[in-house]
């Protein structure tokens, strides 16, 4: 299988994240920045203003009190080499003759009437002319006198420039610490991303003893690995258990296709004789059974595996089921000489498929009938709680030793003590196939002597 080459950084969704990140980001601060700058000017224009209406009440009082000399000389003071120079002061007759002032005759802008006014007046320094904006309130005195009063806004619009080069510095300072954050954050998104691409891809090519690196960290990517590897993990267990069938399978079926194709050639050689020929089919048929019986116990297995028999579960009285089995399996414990004897507290309700209930227990109680020696005891109990209920079967076989009692679980496992006998291995393993399949707890113990399953299922829950 080809490499997958790695994704270009500008067209992952990582990428993508990060540059919305930072519009979104940046977006939001240039709205603050916004506020910041019109508070900002807001601020300075009103006091601007309060500065100037203070002065223009001052004036007028000392105008009211003290007459139009003593405003003439307040108003040289101010305007000449003691004044500030940002400041324009002008005093005018009724017929707008200059009396007192900085400037040399009434604007034209400034109207008739008394209010606020915007001026753009020009001065001349070293030679040169500059025009420059003034903010201005004309104020009518008694006796048709008119005073302006104004404030030059070169030192405001300079105050007005470095507020806004700060805020623009501020606001690419907060376009590259999103950058740089969206960056850190999708470079880290993208590793873990292409962590478990990575993962899948070589699991795809056939290492399934890969898994996600995973940090602890219980993050969404954490427990997302966590997830994947518990995937990966049924997968592997899923893989090394068809591989097992497959050759198990083949080991099995090779001898009893043997026996049948060489008894149908031998019968096929010999003198036609119709008892030869009938003894031959009847070992065949044998044979066959043989063969269907270990693919009927695989398909039930498969069947429970795959949760099959989940859509048709219903409550289920395990101590009927445990009484029917004992019924069937009597005859041939009476051929055997054993003691097969059964006791259940009724009813044991649990949530079920029954068919398949029937077959595990049926595979415990064959297991145990056959196990078990000549003239010896075997039983079954049913017994319940508030939460459980319990089936146990009971031999004095040879048993199962504790480090096997895992293993034996497995398809197609026999163990030593069981060959020479008929069977095919896959008894226990549909018994752990049905019980995982009705959340019911296996449990393989010893009986001193002999063996001991335990079949413990929840009472009123739905199978897992």
């Amino acid at each position: 299988m080809p490499s997958v080459p790695a994704p270009r950084f500008y067209r992952t969704s990582a990428f993508r994240l990060a540059l919305l990140y930072t519009v979104v980001f940046g977006a939001s601060v240039l709205v603050l920045l916004g506020v910041i700058y019109g508070s900002i000017l807001a601020v300075v224009d009103r006091q601007t203003s309060e500065n100037i209406d203070a002065e223009i009440r001052g004036l007028a009082e000392q105008y009211r009190d003290e007459g139009l000399t003593r405003l003439v000389a307040i108003l040289g003071e101010r305007s000449g080499g003691v004044g500030a120079r940002n400041n324009v002061y002008l005093l005018v007759d009724p017929d707008f003759r200059r009396v007192a002032g900085n400037l040399m005759e009434w604007p034209s802008a400034a109207g008739l009437e008394g209010g606020w006014v915007d001026l753009e007046l020009g001065t001349v320094e070293s030679g040169d002319t500059t025009v420059h904006a003034v903010r201005a309130r004309t104020f009518i005195l008694p006796g048709g006198y008119r005073l302006l009063i104004g404030r030059d806004m070169r030192e405001q619009a300079r105050l007005r420039e470095i507020v806004l080069e700060s805020l623009a510095w501020a606001m690419a300072g907060a376009l590259a610490l999103g950058l740089a954050v969206g960056f850190l954050m999708s470079r880290n998104l993208l590793r873990r991303v292409e962590e478990i691409s990575a993962t899948v891809h070589r699991t795809m090519r056939g290492d399934l003893s890969q898994r996600v690196p995973t940090d602890e960290s219980g993050d969404e990517f954490d427990r997302l690995a966590k997830a994947l590897n518990q995937m990966l993990d049924q997968i592997e267990q899923l893989m090394t258990g068809m591989r097992a069938v497959t050759d198990s399978l083949g080991h099995d079926l090779r001898s009893p296709l043997t026996h049948l194709k060489g008894r149908i050639e031998m019968a096929l050689r010999g003198q036609p004789d119709v008892a030869a020929y009938r003894t031959a089919l009847d070992q065949a048929i044998a044979d066959v059974d043989g063969i269907l019986a270990i693919f009927n116990a695989l398909m039930s297995v498969a069947m429970a595996e795959a949760g099959v028999g989940r859509a048709e579960m219903s409550e289920v009285d395990v101590a009927k089921i445990g009484r029917d089995t004992v019924e069937l399996y009597e005859p041939l414990a009476e051929e055997k000489g054993q003691r097969l004897s059964f006791s259940a507290q009724a009813p044991a309700l649990v949530r079920g498929h029954p068919q398949l209930l029937a077959q595990a227990v049926a595979n415990l109680l064959d297991n145990a009938v056959k196990y078990a020696p000549e003239g010896s005891d075997v039983s079954m109990t049913v017994s319940s709680d508030e939460r459980r209920v319990h089936l146990d079967v009971y031999d004095s076989g040879p048993g199962v030793l504790a480090e096997d009692r895992t293993r034996v679980l497995g398809r197609f496992v026999r163990l030593d003590n069981s060959l020479g006998k008929a069977g095919s291995g896959l008894g226990l393993s549909l018994v752990a196939s049905v019980a995982k399949l009705h959340g019911a707890v296996l449990t393989l113990g010893d009986n001193a002597p002999g063996l001991r399953v335990t079949l413990s299922f929840p009472v009123g829950t739905r199978a897992h």
